[in-house]
């Protein structure tokens, strides 16, 4: 079968679709949602909405690539901008991304709810997510900047960085506190101690510590899909 170039026309009818999911998962959730709810409010045929999204995890699927895209567009834009220090930039890449998913914190649980079954195409840790969270890793890369770090740590910045957002979004979910202060409270004391300890952990004293570290990420395959991505940016 030859495969199409996406019309205008077919683009705005996927946005449509995509737009019309979005509305009806914040509002009534996404397991109370069906993609016949979707096709109707977007007013095209079950067909259709099957044609562009063929399950509503296809529509969760682009929902990440939206939430990363506007993540990178945002952290690239402040770090252009603004002149910050490695503490600014890294509380900017932490709370923007919360910000952006602000009002989705009940998505949230459906994103978190498959990390124990990494087969499946939703779950932040497997297959079919590693390109989000290799765009993810590379923001944080892009946060710490050109700050003087040993090779090693500067490596596992970015990746501890991530793992630190995906605490900071699971305790958002359960956050009921206005406007989820308590965790962007512990969003700015998790940074202190960040910033310490990377004074710490420059010391050359640490540096057998950190390869240890490093080759136990890699030699249990932990730690592949990041330099992955660094080798990609350093080819082009």
């Amino acid at each position: 079968m030859f495969k199409t170039a996406p019309t205008e026309k077919g683009e705005q009818t996927r946005d449509a679709i995509f737009k019309s999911a979005m509305r009806l998962f914040r509002e009534r959730g996404f397991d109370a949602t069906t993609m016949r709810d979707v096709g109707a409010d977007a007013d095209v045929a079950l067909g259709a909405a099957y044609y562009y999204f063929p399950s509503k995890e296809a529509i969760i699927q682009e929902y990440y690539g939206v939430v990363q895209a506007e993540h990178s567009r945002r952290v690239g834009e402040a770090l252009a901008t603004r002149k910050m220090d490695l503490r600014g930039r890294l509380r900017f890449a932490l709370e923007s991304k919360l910000d952006i998913v602000a009002r989705d914190r009940r998505l949230l649980g459906v994103i978190f709810r498959y990390s124990g079954e990494p087969q499946h195409v939703l779950s932040c840790l497997g297959p079919a997510t590693a390109e989000t969270r290799r765009e993810s890793m590379e923001v944080f890369s892009r946060a710490v900047g050109d700050e003087r770090l040993p090779k090693d740590l500067e490596q596992l910045l970015p990746v501890a960085l991530w793992a630190l957002q995906m605490g900071l979004l699971i305790l958002f979910l359960y956050d009921e506190s206005p406007g989820q202060k308590r965790t962007r409270r512990v969003l700015e004391g998790t940074l202190d101690l960040t910033i310490r300890l990377l004074r710490l952990a420059k010391f050359p004293v640490l540096k057998p510590i950190r390869g240890k570290v490093l080759t136990l990420l890699r030699d249990n395959d932990l730690f592949p899909e990041f330099e992955i991505a660094r080798a990609e940016l350093r080819e082009m």
